[in-house]
């Protein structure tokens, strides 16, 4: 598959994915009434846009103008870094079991991908191009999104009730 297309294909399952998720926010709005719960699902919010945005700007910079996707991959990984920190900070104050694992892996993948965009080089160590190997990384960083979603589905069912003890 060509790069473009994959990432012309990748960004708009992200935004469908974003869009699934405000639909679920919209059956359960007592989350984003609750502090902590509203930050969590904003951190799941940005496992969604963050790699959309990513996408969009590894279309624009393409392979003929690297600078461009490397700079917006490095500038947006950075953002993501961040709140993910603020996110982990604040849960890991939280009484209540939290995915801290899957946020950790959220933190690292965000650092892995500005790393390979400040040193493209590292790809041809593995036999990738740049583009490449942060299209992987963005994949994890979906399927990572993923988990939180199923997390944060199972630990608070739809109605707002909490499931104890239910360590997914």
């Amino acid at each position: 598959m060509d790069i473009s297309t994959f990432y012309a294909l990748f960004s708009a399952t992200c935004f469908t994915l974003l869009g699934l998720w405000w639909n679920v926010l919209q059956l359960n709005s007592t989350w984003i009434g609750i502090p902590e719960e509203r930050r969590a699902v904003g951190g799941i919010y940005l496992t969604f846009l963050l790699p959309a945005l990513m996408g969009l700007f590894a279309q624009v910079g393409g392979t003929e103008t690297p600078t461009v996707w490397r700079a917006s991959f490095i500038a947006v990984a950075a953002v993501g870094c961040y709140s993910t920190l603020r996110l982990i900070r604040v849960l890991r104050h939280s009484s209540e079991p939290k995915p801290q694992a899957k946020y950790v892996a959220t933190l690292v993948i965000y650092l892995l991908v500005a790393f390979i965009g400040a040193y493209p080089e590292v790809a041809t160590a593995f036999d990738m191009r740049p583009v490449q190997m942060e299209a992987i990384l963005l994949i994890l960083l979906v399927v990572v999104g993923h988990g939180l979603v199923w997390d944060f589905m199972v630990r608070r069912p739809p109605g707002g009730g909490h499931v104890r003890g239910s360590d997914t």
